[in-house]
């Protein structure tokens, strides 16, 4: 037995010997490896696919499908479509992820090959490992021509590759939702600000304005003064009036008794003309000394109150902005469980394999005999 064992090598080192070694070294071992990895050792890995979008109203350049899907009431922003790409493959949605799905346990099964498990040693079963892990398996991408997100989870059962596309779109659609309410909340809480302090302002304004006519027993100093300034002008016509009968009476008549009478009502029309025109300007309680702050006082209240209407008015603007400024994450394409394992192509990798070990052998074999040849 053992002789025959020492004849079959012997015989193996004589074709082995025999052959083009640079062939054997360059073709057919890299072929052999291929054939045996992609044929026996490597894992099924399944791929879920799912296309999105993430519209905004605001969007106004449609192109392609794009302006398909606008038409149908969709609208695509691309800016904030990388937010969402960039957050799927961040460590937080890995985090979450992990906690829902138990990813080591996932990536890391025995039944997975060594050279695609996750920590196949046991030495680094750290987040950062999990994290370079995970990146690996995940693909989200814009596609140019539709605006359209493509996302690809690729995992090595069909259920787990379903269920991270499916967390990952819930995910995002909760990532958009809290975006929403931080920008509505930050436009519509300046606005309300803006209103709270113009009408603690217009209150203020209103409650000293009330405290100013309470102190004074004056509703409207300027009104007031008008009816006072129409008593005066109507006693001024009467002492005209009784002034010129004086005359008349004392030109004709010299010795009338009714001379000291209309004396007298010249001097009491006088009196209480001097007596009203205090009322209105030059004396301290006068209506025109009071004027003063009740203007200052009424002009403080129609501002205030013209800026709570401006605020007010930018009030529901900023709500009205906050509603138009709303993002959507809209589902084209709902996460597939496939049922059969898309990767590896095992023919290709091991025909790319044969192909470029030939490439590198005829390479080879001709710098190779150029050497001779020079050396000869």
């Amino acid at each position: 037995m053992k002789k025959q064992f020492k004849e079959v090598f012997r015989g193996l080192r004589s074709r082995f010997a025999g052959s083009n070694r640079l062939f054997t070294l360059t073709v057919l071992l890299p072929t052999f490896i291929a054939v045996v990895y992609f044929g026996l050792i490597k894992s099924d890995v399944y791929i879920s696919e799912s296309h999105f979008i993430v519209r905004t109203p605001q969007r106004q350049v449609p192109t392609g499908l794009e302006a398909v899907l606008q038409g149908a009431g969709f609208s695509g922003s691309t800016e904030d479509a990388h937010s969402v790409h960039d957050y799927m493959e961040s460590r937080d949605a890995l985090r979450e992820i992990d906690r829902t799905l138990d990813l080591r346990a996932a990536f890391g099964s025995g039944s997975v090959d060594p050279f695609s498990r996750f920590n196949p040693l046991g030495l680094d079963d750290s987040f950062e490992a999990l994290f370079r892990h995970y990146q690996r398996l995940i693909e989200v991408y814009l596609s140019a021509s539709s605006s359209i997100s493509v996302l690809k989870v690729r995992a090595f059962t069909s259920e787990d590759a379903y269920r991270i596309n499916e967390l990952l779109l819930g995910m995002s659609e909760s990532l958009i939702n809290q975006l929403n309410e931080r920008g509505r909340n930050d436009l519509i809480s300046y606005a309300q600000a803006e209103v709270d302090l113009a009408a603690r302002k217009s209150q203020a304004a209103s409650i000293e304005l009330a405290a100013y006519r309470n102190r004074h027993g004056l509703v409207d100093p300027l009104n007031q003064s008008a009816l006072q300034l129409q008593h005066v002008s109507k006693l001024q016509d009467e002492y005209i009036a009784v002034k010129t009968r004086l005359a008349q009476v004392t030109t004709f008549t010299p010795r009338s008794p009714q001379i000291p009478g209309l004396k007298n009502s010249l001097a009491t029309i006088e009196g209480e003309i001097e007596n009203e025109m205090n009322k209105v300007a030059g004396s301290k309680p006068s209506l025109s000394s009071k004027a003063v702050e009740y203007q200052r006082l009424a002009l403080e209240l129609e501002f205030a109150e013209k800026q709570l209407a401006a605020a007010m008015t930018s009030l529901e603007q900023a709500r009205s902005e906050a509603q138009r400024k709303q993002l959507y994450l809209e589902r084209i394409v709902q996460p597939n469980k496939p049922d059969v394992a898309i990767e590896p192509r095992r023919f290709r990798a091991i025909l790319t394999t044969f192909l470029v070990g030939l490439i590198a052998w005829g390479i080879l074999s001709m710098l190779i005999a150029g050497v001779k040849e020079h050396h000869d």
